[in-house]
């Protein structure tokens, strides 16, 4: 049982003969109507909660219909069964003067939800289901459908003769709507902090000393992994054909794993979880070495070996399918499962999916050690991020499957579901494209979660080393920098438990009415500090570059990479080599990384800090952390805030003292701080600790006006102040940067001069950006060349 709280306060309802509305908010109406007058108010499968605080509104009856006013909401009904004239909501938003009206069966034109699953799908053909966000101002949820908690924690059918709406009222407060879903169906669940590294999975027959002498491998180059996932072949696959297919098992396969209990230890010495691959559809049969047990306690015939069957409608087997078959192997080692279902979305209790019931029971039972519980499963339905993580299914390996992820992902959002985990670098079908893999790649880094996946097939690998030196690079580095990101994202994980705000957004969650955030859909905020537009597109042959259009927001934006600094209020065209992906952190960005990401850091609250601050505007971000995997969180855990605070002369930038139970951290760290865009300060950096001058190190790099400090040790519980005697410094090396890309360019050399020279003559000679780009158009040479001497030279115009 889990402890919802499904009944809504008496004073919320208005109730008549066959209805009955709740004023869950000023925003949220529930919407019932049986015949039967049966009213739910048990938790469903996909609503949990309705105890909101009594809500301010008004009801009255005029001309023979019901009116009830709340402060954003006029709805207005005959009191008769639900039809597009007896029933309609007005929708009011006082500070975007939206003004729409619902009824009754309107089609939904909100901004899509989420997909059960992407398997075979290839690029965007795939239907999504409905959000709760709508440019209208409105969507509707139904739960009609879904079947009731008992109070013994099973579920049954409810009154599925009658309608069971909810509508959401929020206009274009997209994040009050998505708060209060979270709270309606429940909380986003903290996620464990190894679920946030690099996960290594491929579909193969991999040997037990094949797997170890990888992972060490992977070790050696420092490229670090925290999940080792085994599919389906840690099991049995060839078995006698009178029992079926081998897709589904449960015994580990003895010729490739002869000691799976050490192998499983090794790979927790080597800090790494494990999961395991179920495809549990065909039940457990005479073969199984469970069999005997599970088979005893079902009551089957034994001597006939008759199977047990996966039946998800019965209590008593699933009991079993946990008690029998999973929980012996958890004692083993397993960490957690994947549930690769494959049976459909029908069982013999009507509306009930296997699937929901597999994701709910999973991740329930996985609770049971008071340790946070995860899982690996395809989307469900409305509620399902209550079970994190979603798998999306088999990815065919092409550019569309690739340029879809990132809409699809931040779309997800819509229906609260925050924890998409895709098969990185395509798993099937399609072809090898080095540059493919390596954008694929950096997306994972910059997604939800970073599972590489790859099909059986001898030629479709993720190992580096297995690449071009070039490929090989870019995915080292990236791989290591998911694990460097780990203190950002875990705090952002908190922030979706703790304040209701999922880690990728669209960009609309922000700039609602900027039509710019709406037509740019695969770009999307990262959490609460970065912007990020993935590269999706082929490089351009002769300028080794991909071109993507992106829109920044009003501000000041620095490119995290190449701290290249940006105009926002804008979209333009950007250029990026294949070792660069384009994310921007806007002016007041403060951005905590780790720099240890060696041998089972990654479980650990790091004794070093890597912080990247960002000058030109005032900023603040608090650092959160706990003990990264039980459920005392809640309670149990440490803020840090750190502070910006920019000057006309002077730059102050301030991590305080921790906050909490500070015995979950270190007692002392080091930390390397970037400040950028700021002018050489020389010797007047002031680093104090408490009231104590605090040794430290720093240097200025004059190209992009970064300064670094180290500081080798201070005291978490001590405010850690860095007093910098500097002024804000926004421009860019225009002159170095096009040199840099006409020497790469495949063009002739005398163009390449004549291009330098015109752009040198003006920026030495003070002329106006447009001035000089005038100039190069009237040269009439390719445009592609001309964008990126557009970007380079425009990209912040500070004259």
């Amino acid at each position: 049982m889990i402890d919802y709280h499904p009944k809504a306060d008496e004073k919320n309802r208005i109730q008549g003969k066959n209805y009955r509305i709740t004023v869950l908010t000023e925003c949220l109406l529930r919407l019932e109507y049986s015949p039967e007058q049966r009213f739910e108010d048990r938790a469903t499968q996909t609503v949990v909660n309705r105890d909101f605080p009594v809500v301010d509104y008004k009801v009255t009856r005029k001309n023979g219909r019901l009116n009830i006013q709340t402060a954003a909401l006029l709805l207005s009904y005959d009191e008769q069964e639900f039809s597009s004239h007896g029933l309609s909501i007005e929708v009011k938003d006082k500070e975007t003067h939206l003004h729409d009206v619902w009824y009754y069966g309107k089609p939904l034109e909100d901004l899509g939800g989420t997909a059960r699953t992407l398997d075979n799908v290839d690029g965007s053909q795939v239907e999504l289901e409905h959000g709760i966000i709508s440019k209208q101002g409105y969507s509707v949820l139904d739960d009609s459908c879904s079947l009731a908690q008992t109070a013994k924690g099973w579920f049954e059918t409810g009154n599925d003769s009658g309608i069971d709406l909810y509508f959401f009222g929020y206009g274009h407060d997209y994040l009050g709507a998505i708060k209060d879903y979270y709270y309606l169906c429940g909380k986003m669940p903290m996620l464990p902090r190894y679920a946030l590294g690099n996960w290594w999975s491929r579909y193969y027959p991999y040997s037990q000393e094949e797997y170890l002498e990888l992972m060490k491998k992977f070790a050696e180059k420092r490229i670090p992994f925290s999940v080792a996932v085994l599919d389906m072949d840690w099991h049995l696959v060839d078995i006698d054909p009178k029992y079926g297919s081998g897709w589904t098992g449960f015994t580990w396969n003895q010729e490739l794993f002869p000691e799976h209990e050490a192998f499983m230890k090794e790979l927790h010495q080597e800090g790494m979880k494990v999961t395991l691959n179920l495809h549990p559809s065909d039940g457990i049969r005479g073969f199984e070495g469970v069999y005997p047990v599970i088979g005893e306690h079902m009551q089957v015939d034994q001597e006939l070996e008759e199977p047990v069957h996966f039946d998800v409608s019965n209590a008593e087997f699933l009991r079993c399918y946990f008690q029998d078959v999973l929980h012996p192997m958890e004692k083993e080692g397993v960490d957690f499962w994947w549930i690769d279902w494959q049976q459909g979305n029908c069982s013999r209790i009507k509306n009930l999916d296997p699937l929901w019931v597999l994701n709910h029971y999973h991740y329930t039972d996985h609770q049971k050690d008071q340790k946070r519980a995860l899982i690996l499963s395809r989307y469900a339905g409305p509620g399902s991020h209550r079970y994190p993580v979603g798998f999306s299914g088999d990815t065919i390996v092409s550019w569309e499957s690739l340029q879809f992820q990132p809409y699809f992902t931040s779309t997800a959002s819509n229906i609260g579901y925050s924890w998409w985990s895709h098969d990185i670098g395509g798993h099937m079908f399609g072809y090898k494209e080095e540059e493919l893999l390596s954008r694929w790649i950096q997306f994972g880094v910059f997604s939800p979660i970073m599972r590489l996946h790859s099909a059986n097939c001898v030629f479709n690998r993720k190992e580096p080393w297995k690449h071009t030196k070039d490929t090989e690079e870019i995915m080292e580095y990236y791989l290591r920098l998911r694990h460097r990101l780990i203190p950002y994202i875990y705090t952002m994980n908190w922030r979706n438990y703790k304040e209701g705000v999922p880690f990728i957004q669209p960009l609309y969650y922000q700039y609602q009415e900027k039509e710019e955030a709406y037509s740019h859909e695969n770009e999307y905020f990262f959490g609460s500090q970065l912007l990020v537009m993935p590269v999706t597109s082929k490089t351009i042959k002769d300028i080794h570059r991909a071109k993507e259009t992106v829109w920044l927001p009003e501000g000041i934006w620095y490119d995290i990479f190449s701290n290249q600094v940006y105009q926002g209020d804008r979209s333009l065209q950007i250029y990026r080599r294949t070792n660069q992906i384009s994310v921007f952190a806007k002016a007041g960005a403060i951005l905590p990384l780790t720099d240890q990401i060696d041998k089972g850091e990654h479980l650990n609250n790091p004794k070093q800090l890597h912080l990247y601050v960002y000058a030109g505007a005032d900023g603040a971000f608090t650092l959160y952390e706990d003990d990264n995997e039980s459920c005392d969180y809640e309670e149990n855990h440490v803020k840090t805030e750190m502070t910006l605070r920019c000057g006309k002369d002077n730059v102050i930038f301030t991590v305080k003292a921790a906050q909490g139970m500070t015995a979950l951290i270190p007692a002392e760290r080091s930390y390397e701080v970037e400040v950028v865009g700021i002018t050489d300060p020389g010797r007047q950096v002031y680093i104090v600790s408490g009231e104590k001058t605090v040794e430290a190190k720093w240097e200025y790099e004059d190209t992009n006006h970064v300064l670094r400090i180290q500081i080798p040790k201070a005291a978490v519980t001590q405010e850690l102040s860095m007093q910098i005697q500097a002024q804000q410094k926004l421009k860019n090396p225009v002159l170095k940067e096009a040199f840099d890309f006409l020497d790469e360019a495949e063009i002739s050399y005398p163009l390449k001069e004549k291009i330098y020279e015109k752009i040198e003559a003006g920026i030495n000679g003070g002329k106006e950006k447009a001035m000089i780009l005038s100039q190069l158009q009237s040269m009439d040479f390719d445009r592609e060349i001309m964008g990126v001497l557009n970007e380079i030279i425009t990209a912040y115009c500070d004259r």
